[in-house]
C-alpha cells in the first residue's frame, strides 16, 4: 500500500518531498519540536497526526506501517513507547503550529510545528 504523503508539491519533485517530509517528522518525533516554512509545517503536521494514530494503535500492524512512512527504528520506538501513551485519551490534534513571522534571508513565513501537552 501508498502511502498518500503530499497534498502541496512544495515545489520540489515527489521522491525529494516525500523524503523531506519524512526526514522532518521523524525530526518532528525525535525532537519533539521543528522550525520550517509554514507550508511544510502544514504537510509535516498532516503526517504526523496520522503517525500518531498509528502508535496509539500499538499491533505489530501498526508498527510495520509506521516504519514504512518513517524508516528509523529508533523513532518508531520512541513514537510508540513515548509520544503516543501520551495522547491516548485525546482524538486527534497532537501537534499545534505556530506562526513565527518572516525569515530574514528571503522573508519566507516560518513556523514551528509542536507536541500538544
Amino acid at each position: 500500500m501508498r502511502h498518500k504523503i503530499s497534498g502541496r508539491k512544495l515545489g520540489r519533485p515527489t521522491a525529494h518531498r516525500m523524503a523531506m517530509l519524512r526526514g522532518m517528522v521523524a525530526d518532528l518525533i525525535r525532537n519533539e519540536s521543528l522550525r520550517t516554512t509554514e507550508a511544510k509545517a502544514r504537510e509535516v503536521r498532516r503526517m504526523a497526526e496520522k503517525a500518531i494514530t498509528l502508535g496509539k494503535g500499538g499491533t505489530l500492524h501498526h508498527r510495520r506501517r509506521a516504519l514504512a512512512l518513517l524508516t528509523d527504528e529508533g523513532v518508531v520506538r520512541k513514537l510508540f513507547d513515548d509520544v503516543a501513551p501520551r495522547f491516548e485519551s485525546r482524538q486527534g490534534g497532537y501537534t499545534r503550529v505556530i506562526k513565527l513571522g518572516p525569515r530574514a534571508g528571503d522573508a519566507a513565513p516560518m513556523a514551528i510545528v509542536e507536541f500538544v501537552a
